[in-house]
Order: C-alpha cells, then structure tokens, then sequence
C-alpha cells in the first residue's frame, strides 16, 4: 500500500512517509507539544517527556487531509500515532501499556533513540 507510486499519487501520504523517515521520533497529534488539543494527545507528550525522548509533534487538527490520511496510512483509527525509527508503535493506550511495563524506553534503546532526562 505504501509503495512509490500510491505516495505519488497522495501527498498526504508522501508527507507522512517523509516525516516518519526524517525524525526518529514523530508524534502525529491533536494539538502541539506545547498545547495538546486532546486528553489522549496529552498523555502520549507528557509519556514521550518523561522517558526524555526528543520527538516531532505533528498537528492533525490544522489540516483534515492529514487527519483522515494518517488514518488510512496506518489502517488505525484514533489519533494520536506514535512512530518510532520509522515504524508504527500505536496510540495512547498502546504508548501508555508500553511505557508502564518498560516496552517503550527498551525499544527505543533497541532502536538508538536517545533516551534523556524528563
């Protein structure tokens, strides 16, 4: 699905695809970092913030193109999207069980995220 010619064709998904291999860490979100627009938004930034990852929060709510786009990117129906090193890890729920149980800090390590203080 995500080959060359259907990101030709979709902007939005040559933009997403372009933003997740740039940034080793990328948030797509409702809101900023700075000022979440949603609960599950919040809780996904102050998880990255507290393991002390450096990560790329991208706003959905500034275009509907992009919202619905990484919907069908990822085939996963909520926002907010965690991609670690290029890969989907999943929304809040998935981000929040991971970081509980120690999953989240031992992939990012695994995959040469540096991980700093909160």
């Amino acid at each position: 699905m995500n080959d060359t010619a259907t990101q030709a064709a979709d902007p939005v998904h040559a933009f997403i695809a372009d933003t997740v291999s740039q940034h080793d860490v990328v948030l797509f979100m409702k809101g900023t970092p700075d000022q979440p627009r949603c609960g599950f938004s919040s809780l996904a930034v102050q998880i990255l913030d507290h393991v002390g990852a450096a990560f790329v929060g991208v706003d959905v709510l500034q275009d509907e193109s992009l919202r619905e786009g990484i919907k069908a990117f990822t085939d996963w129906p909520t926002i907010p999207q965690l991609y670690v090193k290029g890969e989907f890890v999943g929304g809040s729920d998935i981000v929040r069980e991971m970081f509980q149980s120690g999953e989240l800090q031992a992939l990012m390590s695994e995959k040469g995220v540096v991980l700093g203080e909160a």
